[in-house]
């Protein structure tokens, strides 16, 4: 979020056979979990910290879009006081208490997987939120620390169309690939932020010719490039069970034409889903808090024009609790409101940022988003989200 601050890889494939991929159905806040309709799997492979691949259809990994008027909830269940930025420290037991309180269970959990943390699939964190009946949804972090708004040392758009990574992102997609469910998967999260190191401000702005195309942008040329080389590894591995997100804030930082996040934007061949970023206040130091709606009114048309019939998801939305600029209760209602009013039919799903985080040693001045942690916010998301019958805590797949 915008304020924080693959020689090929040799696996050991065992094809499993007998599998009922359809399996039982379970009830989860009224909807099927999915963890119930997985393929049975082997003990994973310790050299390799892969799951066996299952033996199944290319055609059920496909994450079914919701029924016209219907969308699905889902949500980033963050920690309570997380100063660091990693985003990836989320919890089985964060994800129900936040879904406890909103009163619908999750279609799919949000996390970072920072490279900085070591290369390798998060398959932990993957069969836990698999269990739960969700999909996991990965934000695939190259970076080398969570520090924002700097030169990016190591996972540069330079060295990961060299191929530096080549080897290291083939094993990933080939964990990713005997994960054998759905997964959803973005690189480049909010791209047209310069506080992330793949934004065009670190990557040649809006100077022409140095790479590529002279009549391009040479930043954002390199970014679309780079998403493209690694959903090509994707595929080179066969992880066909990766739904591939391009997510963009609503807002383009710096506002430079070079910098619109149409000219990112990899292609509809490459990219499944559109996803963006929607936020209020972030922190009681903000002096503005952009109304929820108007910002949807400006971005949505321009993700529609961009990539005509993509679905499009909110992806993260939240304000501020102690922003004085902005009522948290007010905003939220609105936004929740707008959203399951089917306000923008195009919208297929939103999911929740539900974190705090300290921004100096004053607990007052504490970003709070978390909606257990905020008085208020627990009803107004069990009336628009917990009792919207148009609101969907789960995916369905076909048997």
């Amino acid at each position: 979020m915008k304020t924080r601050l693959f020689y090929l890889l040799t696996v050991l494939i065992i094809l499993l056979t007998g599998c009922d991929r359809a399996g039982s159905t379970n009830t989860n806040n009224g909807n099927n979990n999915l963890a119930e309709n997985i393929p049975n799997q082997t003990e994973q492979n310790t050299a390799t910290q892969e799951p066996a691949a299952p033996a199944a259809p290319l055609d059920e990994y496909q994450i079914p879009l919701p029924p016209n008027g219907y969308l699905y909830h889902a949500v980033f269940p963050g920690g309570s006081f997380d100063s660091t930025g990693a985003e990836d420290d989320i919890t089985p037991e964060n994800l129900q208490i936040y879904e406890e309180n909103a009163g619908k269970s999750a279609a799919w959990v949000y996390f970072s997987n920072n490279w900085y943390n070591g290369r390798e699939f998060p398959l932990e964190t993957a069969r836990w939120i698999r269990d739960k009946g969700s999909i996991p949804y990965i934000r695939l972090m190259l970076r080398s620390d969570s520090a924002q708004y700097l030169d990016e040392p190591l996972y540069t758009l330079e060295n990961i169309l060299n191929g530096d990574f080549d080897e290291d992102l083939l094993s990933w997609f080939s964990a990713a690939r005997n994960f054998g469910t759905p997964l959803l998967v973005e690189y480049g999260t909010e791209v047209n932020g310069e506080w992330f190191l793949w934004n065009g401000v670190w990557n040649g702005g809006g100077e022409m010719g140095a790479y590529g195309d002279p009549t391009l942008a040479d930043g954002p040329e390199k970014f679309r490039n780079a998403y493209r080389h690694i959903i090509q590894l994707a595929w080179d591995a066969g992880a066909d069970n990766i739904t591939w997100v391009f997510h963009v804030d609503d807002s383009d930082i710096p506002e430079e034409d070079w910098n619109q996040f149409e000219n990112y934007y990899p292609g509809d061949d490459w990219i499944d889903w559109l996803g963006v970023s929607v936020y209020g206040a972030l922190s009681p130091f903000d002096t503005e808090c952009a109304a929820f709606g108007e910002n949807m009114d400006t971005v949505i048309p321009r993700l529609k024009e961009m990539a005509r019939g993509k679905p499009i998801a909110v992806l993260e939305f939240a304000t501020d609790a102690n922003n004085l600029n902005c009522d948290q209760l007010e905003w939220t209602r609105a936004a929740l409101t707008g959203l399951v009013s089917n306000r923008w039919p195009d919208v297929i799903g939103f999911s929740y940022w539900n974190e705090n985080w300290e921004n100096d040693d004053d607990r007052e001045n504490n970003t709070v988003l978390r909606v257990q942690d905020s008085p208020g916010l627990p009803a107004i998301f069990q009336e628009l989200v917990g009792n919207s019958d148009n609101v969907l805590g789960t995916i369905q797949f076909s048997e």
